[in-house]
């Protein structure tokens, strides 16, 4: 017989599921119950079901000696005499019960003492009253003879009977459960069930070479299948749990190669912002030697009468004192303009920020061409506060103005404008604030409005430059949790031109 194996811990029951009469069971306990119980039941049906038919063949038997007996009682000539009930009597003995009299004392029903009444020469046979059946004839007027008779000979093998068929259900229960637990149930039930158990037994401890149930273990029935479906799950799981693997590595591959790219772009990105300030000082360069060459002069020319052994005038000394004041000025907004650091927020006014952009941008003399009529108007209201690094937005804002100048060169137009406004927006549930750098040149062309903010995208407006400053400005916005968009003016309005707004977040707000 199969043996579960001894490190094969019985599962304790789940307690959720309500346990039924056989649920605690084990298989064979439930089959060895299920078996008997049946083959009981069998035996208990094929009994009451004997018992009727037993007891009519008894009764039978006991009327008809019954019947012959009263006819040995009774001849032709005489009738009943006493010589003939003391023969029965002798000879039968305990066997027979022989009595005389009316019906009611006889215990004789009415039917039969009707039947008797009308066959007089007739014998009527009568039931058993629990030990023996019997016979009625009637005597004449109100007397009956009465004869019961135990068949005590009949009754022995009825009783043998019971006994041969009790015998022969618990020879076959035995065959059967002899034949079920040595032939058919330890190769057919209890080694398959083994097999699952041992091989779900190395699933749960990780042993894949003893998870699949071998072939030769599988039978060709139901358990068969359901061995089958099992190893196929398996198969397929360990199948899915490659190709997991197989994408989970692809994915950590993916995403270390995705860091490095990156660190690549924030490494280009800085790269970008450094190389489009470089470019400004650049065309700047020669804007700020001319810037310097009139207060160098008068500098010049008042050491010039201090070495004389001159002194200087108070007009003269405060003149001297404004002139350095403004090559400071100079050289400290260059200075913050090259300056590359990580962002510092800090409060700012954004009216003062426009400003200076505009002061650096007249630094560079290629900006405005000789003749051109130009006006900037500056018109954010002071007192604009916002949360910025000013150093950055000055960048952002040189960049803007410098675009919106270039879009008005070689134009018609006889006088160039460039409008800086700022106006309080809610959007989104944030307080904003909305910065509209406008001119009133062409416009930005349909095909490149779409991707203006790109790198090196050259363009008419940046047509001198290094294709970074709007990349660079919207990329300096995004750090600020701000938006920088282009579009052109409506029709409607009757003008023509670019628009840029900057949506900066108020103080406060997160």
């Amino acid at each position: 017989m199969f043996a579960i194996l001894p490190n094969q811990e019985r599962p304790k029951p789940d307690p959720e599921i309500k346990p039924g009469i056989l649920a605690g069971m084990r298989i064979r306990k439930k089959l060895f119950v299920l078996h008997t119980t049946f083959s009981l039941s069998l035996g208990i049906i094929l009994l009451l079901a004997l018992m009727p038919a037993m007891s009519k063949v008894l009764d039978g038997a006991e009327q008809d000696q019954a019947e012959q007996l009263i006819g040995m009682l009774f001849d032709a000539r005489s009738g009943l005499t006493e010589d003939a009930v003391a023969s029965v009597d002798r000879d039968q003995g305990r066997r027979v019960r022989l009595r005389t009299g009316p019906a009611d004392e006889l215990g004789i029903s009415a039917v039969v003492e009707s039947l008797a009444r009308e066959n007089e020469t007739e014998t009527i046979a009568i039931g058993s009253d629990g030990t023996s059946a019997g016979g009625v004839r009637w005597l004449g007027g109100n007397e009956f003879l009465l004869v019961r008779v135990r068949a005590h000979r009949a009754r022995k093998m009825i009783n043998l009977v019971y006994v041969l068929v009790i015998a022969t259900l618990l020879a076959g229960y035995g065959l059967v459960a002899g034949a079920l637990e040595m032939f058919v149930l330890p190769n057919h039930v209890y080694r398959p069930i083994g097999a699952i158990l041992k091989a779900d037994l190395a699933v749960q401890e990780g042993e894949r070479e003893q998870e699949i149930i071998p072939k030769a273990e599988i039978p060709a029935d139901e358990l068969g299948e359901i061995m089958r479906s099992r190893n196929d799950s398996i198969l397929s799981l360990r199948n899915h749990e490659h190709r997991l693997a197989q994408t989970l590595d692809r994915l950590e591959h993916a995403a270390a190669d995705l860091h490095k790219k990156n660190l690549l772009l924030e490494t280009a990105k800085k790269n970008l912002e450094g190389a489009d300030r470089l470019a400004s000082l650049g065309m700047m360069s020669a804007g700020i030697a001319h810037e310097l060459n009139t207060p160098l002069a008068v500098v010049k020319g008042l050491v010039d009468k201090l070495s004389g052994g001159e002194a200087l005038s108070a007009p003269e000394t405060m003149l001297l004192s404004r002139v350095v004041g403004r090559i400071e000025k100079l050289g400290d907004g260059l200075l913050d303009f090259a300056r590359v650091r990580p962002p510092i927020l800090v409060h700012a006014d954004i009216h003062k920020v426009v400003e200076d952009a505009w002061t650096l941008l007249k630094l560079d003399r290629q900006v405005i061409s000789p003749g051109q009529h130009l006006e900037v108007h500056n018109e954010v209201p002071k007192g604009t506060i916002i949360d910025c690094d000013p150093d950055r937005l000055v960048q952002v804002f040189v960049n803007l103005l410098r675009n919106a100048i270039g879009a008005l060169k070689g134009e018609s137009t006889l006088f160039g404008r460039v409008r800086i406004t700022a106006e309080h927006e809610h959007r989104d549930e944030i307080d904003w604030v909305k910065v509209r750098v406008e001119d009133n040149g062409p416009g930005i062309d349909a095909d490149l409005i779409g991707r203006l903010f790109e790198p090196f995208v050259s363009t008419k407006l940046d047509a001198k430059g290094t294709g970074l400053g709007l990349a660079v400005a919207k990329g300096i916005i995004h750090e600020h949790n701000g938006i920088l968009t282009a579009t052109n003016r409506a029709p409607s309005s009757g003008d023509t031109g670019a628009v840029f707004e900057v949506l900066l977040r108020r103080p406060g707000t997160n």
